[in-house]
């Protein structure tokens, strides 16, 4: 059994891991409002950049000039997982869940007898796929040193992977990302974003009037095609971002609620003990005086 001391020191400690995780919380939580502003605030562009790019693409699919980015590589052997994950831990099922889906559509992809690349973005999906699929991952962006996300981190990263595309390295790339749902609920999401994939029977595209573009829609595929890459990638970051904080309050409110549940244990053992301890001690005094 352990000495009171020890017991002291150990509710001590507990109280001291509370702080820490009531303070996170708190931190999270300040966070949570900008970033989620910023992710619902993407959604929009990112939605009608879509959708433009859809209609043009309509018009445009199947023609001898579409774009590669568009159109593809007429291949579907090599596929390139972008997958977007946290620099930190300490939030849950965050990291892990997306690291999950991607892992399980590599296998999927595998199994069939594809090859399968990994483009890492984030640290902690790094440091989960290196253990499993270290000769297959081609790239790793670390934005721990990036204070606030900005549109320059998105191209950067859509840069390197059309540089891959346009190299012949894979033939589909699919986004791997959370989306931010609310503060306890963050949806692991796989988006393709090469070849682009759109519906062809959009019964919306259907409706709409004839228009006739100048200049000519692959030409202009040929300049949105790359922006939309990035615009994607950015929503996905920021998406990200504010699951990551969604994530990461929710967690620390458990932990909080965890180490108030053990002080309240710890305490309890501690006065049970130390109130036998001053029983036998009374007890003793007692028959010592009888003794005498």
């Amino acid at each position: 059994m352990a000495s009171l001391k020890d017991m002291r020191v150990r509710i001590a400690s507990t109280k001291a891991t509370q702080k820490i995780t009531k303070a996170m919380q708190m931190v999270a939580a300040s966070k949570l409002r900008r970033a989620q502003s910023a992710a619902e605030a993407a959604r929009p562009y990112a939605e009608k950049m879509g959708a433009v790019i859809s209609n043009i693409a309509s018009a445009a699919n199947g023609s001898p000039g579409a774009p590669a980015l568009l159109a593809g590589t007429g291949r579907d052997q090599v596929h390139l997982l972008l997958v977007c994950t946290g620099e930190r831990g300490l939030s849950g099922a965050f990291n892990s869940s997306i690291v999950r889906l991607a892992r399980e559509r590599a296998q999927a992809l595998i199994s069939e007898g594809k090859e399968v690349k990994f483009f890492c973005v984030g640290r902690k999906g790094y440091e989960q796929l290196r253990r499993q699929f270290e000769q297959q991952i081609v790239e790793h962006v670390d934005l721990r040193g990036v204070r606030q996300l900005g549109f320059g981190n998105a191209e950067g990263v859509a840069r390197k992977v059309i540089a891959r595309f346009e190299a012949g390295e894979f033939d589909v790339c699919t986004l791997f990302y959370s989306r931010f749902k609310s503060v306890i609920a963050q949806i692991p999401t796989a988006q393709q974003i090469i070849p682009l994939d759109f519906e062809k029977s959009d019964s919306k595209a259907q409706a709409s009037a004839g228009y006739e573009y100048e200049p000519e829609e692959d030409e202009i595929l040929a300049g949105l095609l790359p922006r939309n890459l990035a615009v994607q990638i950015f929503r996905a970051l920021l998406e990200n971002n504010a699951s990551f904080y969604g994530a990461q309050m929710t967690a620390m409110d458990n932990a909080t609620r965890n180490a108030g549940e053990m002080i309240r244990k710890q305490t309890l053992i501690y006065n049970r003990t130390r109130q036998a301890m001053i029983t036998k001690e009374l007890i003793e005094i007692i028959s010592g005086a009888e003794a005498v």
